[in-house]
């Protein structure tokens, strides 16, 4: 039976100051609440695995999403209404792996009262962040900056400040929650979600089995596309420069290298000290890499700014890495933003 959220309950979730918007306000970000009472509710915290989830799933439930298209999941804090459905759904599902920093206060308040809650992170085993590749002690700020590099572009720039601190291990270390740019890894987290959505009441397993296994055959001609895509990428040029460390996953499946990262940090609210700017330039200048991917929900500046700064031609290249885009950009689904990702790596890293 779906849980009701209580006033008390309400006022508690305002009171935690983490609510986008005031309470009882409308969102025009939110989805509408289902009035089918016969179908579960299943909430699901972020768009990539709001298509995952709705395409598995068919029409057995009703899908709400709470981030809409090219938002940040990183800072995205949701609405007091997006709270109340979070609480009443019958199935709550995450990325986890603490992704979901602007909610993470939220979603601890709504599984405590008795939410169930799926992690997609909890179904596969997670990459660990090395934290060695980026850390201060490899790149002081005595550090010698190369040519082409100007104190003035970066030392106002709220995105990568001097006074930033980067040892810290939860920038640099722990567990990498970007686990979708593996569509591999994917299918055993579908297939993980499939078995707990046929455990609800009112649920067919056969139903539910067959409609897991057409999505599953789906992701799996996605990864044979990708790898056929990739596959024009030579060996000694397979590395990347992320706006941050968000194709982990993706380096490990697809056998590519990621070098750098604009930011290095698992978490876009990191910044970049202009040492580590520096460094990172150095690297591209001396490894010949010719392109900086940026990301759809950031700003390019920072990745705009770095390109310019190295000697040579190094084009920015904005993939849709941590949000869909819009109907019609060609990565509305997750399908297609994956193959449109690894079409966009080709060409950047192996033009015809």
């Amino acid at each position: 039976m779906r849980k009701i959220l209580t006033l008390s309950r309400v006022a508690a979730l305002c009171s935690l100051g983490v609510l986008a918007v005031a309470c009882g306000s409308n969102d025009p970000n939110s989805s509408e609440t289902s009035s089918n009472d016969e179908l579960p509710t299943i909430v699901v915290t972020t768009n990539i695995l709001g298509d995952i989830v709705t395409q598995t799933v068919g029409d057995l439930a009703e899908v709400e999403v709470i981030m809409p298209a090219g938002a940040d999941p990183h800072d995205f804090a949701p609405s007091a209404r997006q709270a109340e459905s979070m609480e009443n759904a019958d199935l709550l599902v995450t990325n986890g792996a603490g992704f979901e920093e602007g909610m993470l206060v939220v979603l601890e308040q709504v599984e405590s009262s008795g939410t169930p809650v799926f992690s997609f992170a909890d179904q596969i085993e997670l990459i660990e962040f090395s934290g060695e590749e980026h850390s201060d002690e490899e790149h002081s700020d005595e550090e010698e900056k190369p040519s082409g590099t100007d104190d003035a572009d970066h030392s106002d720039d709220a995105e990568h400040s001097d006074d930033a601190d980067h040892s810290d291990d939860a920038e640099h270390s722990g567990d990498d929650p970007h686990i979708w740019t593996d569509p591999s890894r994917m299918i055993t987290a579908v297939e993980a979600f499939g078995a707990e959505f046929a455990s609800l009441d009112g649920i067919d397993a056969a139903d539910v089995e067959a409609q897991v296994q057409s999505y599953v055959d789906e992701l799996t001609a996605l990864d044979a596309g990708m790898e056929e895509t990739l596959s024009t990428v030579p060996d000694d040029q397979r590395v990347l420069v992320t706006n941050h460390e968000v194709f982990g996953y993706f380096a490990d499946r697809f056998d590519f290298e990621v070098v750098g990262a604009v930011i290095p940090s698992s978490t876009t609210s990191a910044e970049p000290s202009s040492a580590e700017v520096a460094a990172l330039v150095a690297l591209i200048e001396q490894e010949q890499i010719p392109a900086v991917f940026a990301d759809t929900s950031s700003p390019t500046r920072l990745a705009d700014a770095i390109a310019s700064s190295a000697s040579g031609e190094v084009q920015v290249v904005v993939l849709y890495s941590e949000s869909l885009g819009e109907a019609g950009s060609g990565a509305d689904t997750y399908i297609a933003m994956m193959a449109t990702n690894a079409t966009l790596i080709a060409d950047a890293l192996a033009p015809a």
